[in-house]
C-alpha cells in the first residue's frame, strides 16, 4: 500500500521528547504481542495503554490455548510483565493524536499533553460494541447478553438461549447458537422478514421464532430470567444474543490521514475498521495496525497473532532502511577514497610525463 492521504506534520521533535522505535497505540493482546515480539527484536518500544480493554465486562477469555478461562485484565497483567521483562515500556494513558515528522517518522500525543516520537506506529486501539437500544442489554452485556458463541456458547451450554433479531445475519446467529442447546429461540424484533426458507431451515432444527419487538430484559436477583415483548409478555431466557455494531477505534489516526471504511461478513455490514495489507500495513507508510481495528472479527488469540505479524513486518521495514543508511554511509567514504586515488594518478602521470 501507498500513502496518498493528507497528513498533519511537524518540523521535528520537541527538545527532551523521547524517541523509540516503535510505539504501539493500545495494549491489549494485539499490542502486548506485537510489543513483545518487537522488544524481543532488540528494538525499543513503548507501549501506549489506558487499561480498559473491551472484555473486561467479562469475567472469563476462553479459545487462547494455555490460558483457557483466565480473567481478561490477568492475562493483560502477565502481558505486561512479558514486555517490560524484554525492556519494553508501558505507559499509562491514551494517545489522542499523531502527526508525521518532516525529519521522518511519527509524534504521538498523550492525553497528559506529553508527547513522545516514533518511527514506526503500531495502533492497536480496537473497537466499541454498540449493541442493540434495548433496555437492559448494555447493562449485563458481557454477562447474559453476549454475541461470540466461539467465546460463551460452551459456558451457557443447554441453556435457554434467545438470539435479538436485528438484521439480515440474525437467522444464521439462531441456527450457529443452535450447536451449544436444544433450546434456542429466535425474537423477530426490528430485522427484516425471514423468507421461507429460513423459516424451514429454523424449524427444522427446532428454533422458535418469536414475533413482536423485544422491550426490555428481565432481571431478578441479578440474573436475566427473561425476554419482555411489547404486548408485556415476558419468554423467559437464560441468556440473550445480539449483533452488535463494531466500530473501530480510530481517531488517533485522523491526523495521518486514515478513515475507517466498511467491513462486510457474509455480504453484510457489520462495523467500520482500518484496511490494511495482511501484514497490518495501512496506506500510510509507516503505519501498521492490527487487531480488532484492523479486522473485526478476531477474537482474542486471534488478535494476538495480528500483533505478531505486524511486529514482523515492522522490524524488517526497520532492518531494510536501517540496512540502506549504512550502505549510503560506506559507499560515501568509499567514494572520497576513489576521487583521491585518481587524483593522486592523474598527478603521477604527470610527473613522469604521461
Amino acid at each position: 500500500m501507498t500513502a496518498h492521504k493528507e497528513q498533519n506534520t511537524a518540523a521535528a521533535p520537541a527538545e527532551g521528547e523521547r524517541r523509540y522505535d516503535v510505539v504501539v497505540v493500545g495494549g491489549g493482546a494485539a499490542g502486548l504481542s506485537g510489543a513483545l515480539t518487537l522488544a524481543r527484536a532488540r528494538r525499543s518500544v513503548l507501549v501506549v495503554d489506558a487499561g480498559r480493554p473491551r472484555n473486561a465486562p467479562a469475567a472469563h477469555a476462553h479459545g487462547y490455548l494455555t490460558r483457557d478461562g483466565a480473567a481478561p485484565l490477568e492475562i493483560l497483567a502477565a502481558g505486561r510483565a512479558e514486555v517490560t521483562g524484554y525492556g519494553g515500556e508501558i505507559v499509562e494513558g491514551s494517545a489522542v493524536a499523531a502527526e508525521r515528522l518532516d525529519t521522518g517518522g511519527f509524534r504521538v500525543v498523550l492525553d497528559d499533553g506529553s508527547a513522545v516520537a516514533a518511527d514506526r506506529l503500531l495502533v492497536t486501539t480496537g473497537l466499541v460494541d454498540e449493541p442493540p437500544p434495548v433496555p437492559g442489554v448494555a447493562e449485563r452485556w458481557g454477562r447474559e447478553v453476549l454475541h461470540c458463541p466461539y467465546c460463551h456458547g460452551w459456558e451457557v451450554r443447554d441453556q435457554a438461549i434467545g438470539v435479538l433479531a436485528t438484521g439480515p445475519l440474525a437467522v444464521h446467529a439462531a441456527l450457529l447458537w443452535r450447536q451449544w442447546s436444544e433450546d434456542v429461540a429466535l425474537f423477530s424484533h426490528t430485522a427484516p422478514e425471514f423468507g421461507d426458507d429460513d423459516y424451514e431451515r429454523l424449524a427444522a432444527r427446532g428454533v422458535a421464532v418469536v414475533d413482536g419487538e423485544v422491550t426490555g430484559l428481565e432481571v431478578t436477583d441479578d440474573r436475566l430470567t427473561g425476554v419482555r415483548l411489547a404486548g408485556g409478555r415476558v419468554i423467559p431466557r437464560q441468556a440473550v444474543v445480539v449483533a452488535p455494531r463494531f466500530t473501530a477505534r480510530v481517531g488517533v489516526l485522523a491526523g495521518l490521514g486514515l478513515e475507517a471504511t466498511e467491513q462486510e461478513m457474509a455480504g453484510h455490514v457489520i462495523g467500520s475498521h482500518i484496511a490494511a495489507d495482511p501484514s497490518g500495513a495501512t496506506e500510510v507508510a509507516g503505519v501498521w495496525v492490527a487487531g480488532n481495528v484492523a479486522n473485526l472479527t478476531d477474537q482474542v488469540i486471534g488478535a494476538a497473532a495480528a500483533g505478531v505479524r505486524a511486529a514482523a513486518a515492522i522490524n524488517a521495514d526497520l532492518v531494510a532502511e536501517e540496512t540502506r543508511r549504512a550502505v549510503a554511509d560506506r559507499s560515501a567514504p568509499f567514494s572520497a577514497r576513489m576521487e583521491r586515488e585518481t587524483c593522486e594518478r592523474v598527478l603521477a602521470d604527470r610527473r613522469h610525463g604521461l
